[in-house]
């Protein structure tokens, strides 16, 4: 059943990417092959990944072929994925991903990567079904602009620096289907919606972070009349990954 969601919502970015397609081919390809000329070019290659990446003919179908890219077709430069995990890379999220505006996928996962998550990259790639930032050394709060990547399936930001609040924002995607939010410095209040949602694994390893529950009488949870008072409780998720269960008046 999860493949079938996947594909049907494929299906539906294909058709918005073919309503809103009023550029040439030629331009859409100049396009792609701008966008992997400023990925190369901005970020650190130490184990040589990208080293396929010459640029030489830069003819329909050529950048297809180079390590981490997949096309639409084979045929034509138009970009859908861009996978790139566990290359090593380092230095940051570059702008010049705006230029792959037609991706699906972006894997940028088990890489070296710092800094921000740049708020405008759903502007820069309206179409992202799935994004996977997972295993770098990525900080700063989470951008609330990720909700304007509306036809996220699956968004992996675990195992980086990220602080602050989860944003609210993210309970708008509709179609996100799985989440991970681990092993981050997150704190605050989890989204209801996110939370009701979700297991508890996509936020462990957040010491800071909590799900406010519903309030039980004392009289009914523990069967003892005589304890009126209600209590209200929170789970937190500490660093072994489980709830954890704190009570306050």
């Amino acid at each position: 059943m999860p493949y079938l969601l996947e594909l049907l919502l494929l299906l539906t970015v294909t058709s918005t990417l073919r309503a809103s397609a009023q550029r040439s081919v030629v331009t859409v390809r100049e396009d792609d092959v701008r966008c992997l000329q400023g990925v190369k070019s901005s970020l650190g290659d130490p184990d040589g990944h990208l080293a396929s990446w010459t640029f030489s003919n830069t003819s329909d179908g050529t950048v297809c072929e180079y390590s981490g890219i997949s096309c639409w077709n084979p045929n034509e430069s138009r970009i859908m994925v861009l996978s790139f995990s566990g290359f090593g890379l380092t230095g940051s999220v570059t702008s010049s991903l705006q230029y792959c505006s037609t991706a699906t996928t972006l894997d940028l996962s088990l890489n070296r990567l710092q800094g921000q998550v740049p708020p405008a990259l759903c502007d820069w790639l309206p179409f992202l079904v799935s994004l996977d930032l997972s295993g770098n050394q990525l900080s700063r709060p989470i951008p609330a602009e990720l909700a304007n990547c509306r036809f996220l399936n699956s968004l992996k930001i675990s195992d980086n620096f990220f602080s602050g609040q989860i944003p609210t924002s993210l309970a708008s995607l509709d179609h996100l289907k799985s989440l991970d939010l681990s092993d981050n410095d997150l704190d605050g209040q989890i989204p209801p919606p996110l939370g009701m949602k979700f297991s508890a694994g996509t936020f462990s390893s957040n010491p800071d972070l909590f799900m406010p529950h519903a309030t039980f009488d004392l009289a009914v949870l523990f069967g003892r009349p005589e304890a009126s008072a209600s209590f209200g409780f929170v789970f937190g998720f500490a660093d072994v990954g489980v709830p954890v269960v704190y009570f306050s008046g």
